[in-house]
């Protein structure tokens, strides 16, 4: 994201001596991708950012996947993943579990009450979309506090944590985007320099970005603490995805300023500003960020198609090219009968399998003025295979749904069950 921002204390010109007040130099790293080819940023740290006193391997969650085969539209129940016992001892980084994933990106699922480790993503970017509760992100670069509704943006190899606030009543629950690239907003939103363009559907204002610097003894804990830090990265394990822990003889937050292009940032959904037409609008009008062989959208509550003949849901549509993924936040998704999709669900529409409204709700939709809901969808350009969680929460029943005139119970399907945009 080439939004520039200077946090703490820096040297006036970039590689020169920047000398603590004792004399001595802290030590300047410089984070960026593609090599020394596009958006970085430096950091200017107490400590050599390379050392470490120890290490151990870090045996992952199961990252295996299984193919979705025989090929049918699927409807996983993530809320079933996580009951009371297991929230408690779940924190949102050792403890997601795998959903979905392919070459190019993984979902995951996680309801946390406790903190995480010291974590940095080796492979690549995480988008964590914050479905319920509240917590706070701490990274080198500063913190966040964290809400329903907020897109966390963590570029690849930020040290980082998350607390959850403890909540009884609505624990943490975070969907899990890892890339095996960078998420970035919509090339179509940006300038050549990088400026997020007039028909954006958000703009620089709606980004939050990290409170800092943050050290050590800002959050209580001594400069010289040793600490562990779980990293995800390249290797031989299921997904070629495998974990290692390094220990470090000191606290990472030391950093005592940095600047740059490079960073993680805060998008809460509701700042997003939907694009509505007279006429039913494509997906890709609703998309928020996008990464290497796929694309983040978000449907949000919107006013619909204003055309006097206007059919507000979708026209059925093949899946050519991409599998799609929606993930249902809320809404009156409960309502829809015969497909069983409500809060917490996701659907799984594979390439190659035409979908769209249940039976009925093609009429049914006829003479609506908004739809009051929200989902995230993933459209991956590679086909998606089922993580245990995945298989785990399956219902087995949904590629039935579309069965004409009919729902499970053998009732009539409501013709007003489907008031949502995509599916």
């Amino acid at each position: 994201m080439a939004h520039y921002q200077a946090v703490g204390s820096i040297p006036p010109k970039r590689h020169t001596q920047h000398r603590r007040p004792d004399g001595e130099l802290y030590y300047e790293e410089l984070m960026g991708e593609e090599g020394f080819s596009s958006d970085s940023s430096l950091l200017y740290h107490r400590n050599i950012p390379s050392t470490i006193a120890d290490s151990r391997v870090w045996d992952l969650p199961d990252q295996s996947t299984t193919p979705n085969h025989p090929l049918v539209p699927r409807h996983l129940k993530l809320h079933d993943l996580f009951d009371a016992a297991t929230i408690s001892e779940t924190d949102v980084v050792t403890g997601r579990r795998l959903v979905l994933g392919n070459g190019d990106v993984r979902i995951s699922y996680a309801v946390s009450a406790r903190p995480s480790p010291w974590y940095r993503n080796g492979i690549g970017d995480e988008c964590i979309y914050v479905e319920r509760g509240r917590a706070r992100v701490e990274t080198v670069f500063g913190s966040f506090e964290v809400a329903e509704g907020d897109y966390v943006l963590i570029p690849r190899a930020t040290t980082h944590r998350w607390i959850p606030e403890v909540s009884d009543d609505d624990p943490l629950r975070a969907y899990c985007i890892e890339a095996n690239s960078h998420i970035t907003p919509p090339k179509r939103y940006l300038s050549k320099y990088g400026q997020l363009l007039e028909h954006a559907p958000y703009c620089e204002r709606d980004l939050r970005q990290p409170a800092g610097p943050l050290l050590a003894e800002d959050i209580g804990a001594s400069p010289d603490e040793q600490t562990e830090v779980y990293i995800k990265h390249r290797g031989n394990g299921p997904g070629g995805v495998v974990g290692t822990v390094h220990t470090l003889p000191f606290h990472p937050l030391d950093v005592v300023g940095w600047d740059g292009c490079l960073y993680p940032y805060v998008f809460n959904v509701r700042d997003f500003e939907p694009i509505t037409g007279r006429i039913h609008q494509p997906p890709p009008v609703h998309q928020v960020f996008e990464g290497w062989n796929f694309v983040i959208c978000n449907f949000v509550p919107r006013k619909v198609d204003y055309h006097p003949l206007a059919i507000p849901v979708p026209y059925y549509h093949s899946n050519v090219d991409s599998d799609e993924i929606m993930f249902y936040v809320d809404g009156d998704y409960e309502a829809r009968k015969g497909s069983g999709i409500g809060k917490g669900s996701i659907s799984v529409h594979p390439g190659g399998h035409a979908h769209g409204p249940q039976p009925g709700a093609t009429e049914g939709s006829i003479g609506a003025e908004r739809f009051d809901e929200l989902a995230v969808m993933v459209d991956t350009f590679r086909p998606l295979e089922l993580g245990e969680a995945g298989l785990a929460v399956d219902d087995g029943l949904y590629a039935l749904s579309w069965s004409r005139g009919a729902n499970r119970t053998g009732t009539q399907a409501d013709p007003a069950g489907t008031r949502h945009s995509e599916g």
